[in-house]
């Protein structure tokens, strides 16, 4: 594989994750508060299987974590909204099989297996810091997670934006660095939906 069908996936999966957020935020505006659709996590869970392979392509262990740490919080949430079930059959046993091929790549995939990727990622304070920020970004599905199960929907609650705002400075900074510039795109485009989500739940506070 070059290393520009490797940089195409990550643009297909960036552009995936960006454009759930473009949804949400549609929904949102059209309901005057913050909204967690359907559609949201289905994207999610599409995408996160392209970056999961995509950040063993590239051996960068920031990027791989977020993306373990997310991914079956995705799942949660679809069982939340009661449309796990509903999803085709082949879908939810390829969600299931991903992790595990996943796991067989890194224990056994040569080139792209955990140690290969371990010693790829030598940069002291650049790897620090790339995995601060992931981190960060990633809390905010746990945070979610923890929300939505006291409330017991799915929601997306002001926390997560405030996260996720943090999360993307400090991972766009370390992509701007690493050269990751699909990653970078999506992260500066995030930037701008967090914060119109946070001033759209403060306006629906007001109400």
């Amino acid at each position: 594989m070059t290393n520009a069908d490797i940089q195409a996936i990550g643009y297909v999966a960036q552009g995936l994750f960006s454009s759930r957020f473009l949804i949400q935020w549609i929904s949102s505006e059209k309901a005057g508060k913050v909204l967690a659709p359907t559609l949201f996590w289905q994207i999610s869970l599409i995408a996160s299987f392209l970056f999961i392979f995509y950040s063993i392509l590239i051996k960068d262990v920031p990027i791989l974590l977020g993306q373990v740490l997310g991914y079956y919080i995705y799942v949660r949430n679809l069982r939340l909204k009661n449309s796990w079930r509903i999803l085709p059959k082949y879908f939810r046993y390829l969600v299931i099989t991903v992790p595990i091929i996943s796991l067989f790549i890194l224990l056994f995939g040569g080139e792209y297996s955990f140690s290969s990727i371990l010693k790829h990622n030598t940069g002291g304070l650049i790897l620090f810091w790339g995995l601060t920020g992931q981190v960060i970004f990633s809390c905010r599905f746990i945070y979610q997670w923890y929300y939505s199960e006291k409330v017991k929907k799915s929601v997306l609650p002001l926390g997560f934006w405030i996260f996720s705002i943090i999360g993307s400075v400090i991972i766009s900074s370390y992509s701007f660095y690493s050269e990751l510039y699909p990653i970078l795109i999506g992260h500066a485009f995030g930037i701008i939906l967090y914060s119109r989500n946070i001033a759209i739940y403060k306006k629906g506070r007001v109400r």
